[in-house]
């Protein structure tokens, strides 16, 4: 390891980082006695940061695998109704129709129970 004094440091600050790149650290003493050690700091990644693999698939056939997989779990989340609330029928976007929570239907705009 490489010791440097402090006047040695300052005037070569550039060759010193690149030598403690290299050798992994260099020290700086002081005067009075002193003695600091400069290391390169370590990279901190993301836990993201993985390595790909080449699985031999196409992007049309990675999409097909997902798709396929949202197919086969979306019955294990079907939603359920609540009774006290009014749904939506199909065509209420067509037809400004909705029906409330007694079976009649109201128009969407005007809110009145529709004949």
């Amino acid at each position: 390891m490489k010791v440097y004094s402090y006047s040695e440091a300052r005037q070569q600050l550039a060759e010193l980082l690149n030598r403690a790149s290299r050798e992994g650290e260099v020290e700086i003493r002081r005067r009075d006695g002193l003695a600091f050690v400069v290391r390169p700091s370590t990279r901190r990644g993301s836990p993201l940061d993985v390595p790909g693999i080449n699985a031999g698939l196409s992007r049309a056939e990675i999409v097909d695998l997902v798709r396929e997989r949202c197919r086969s779990t979306a019955r294990l989340f079907k939603k359920t109704r609540s009774p006290r609330r009014g749904r939506e029928l199909r065509g209420a976007a067509a037809g400004g129709v909705k029906e409330n929570i007694r079976g009649g239907k109201t128009t969407a705009a005007s809110g009145r129970r529709a004949p």
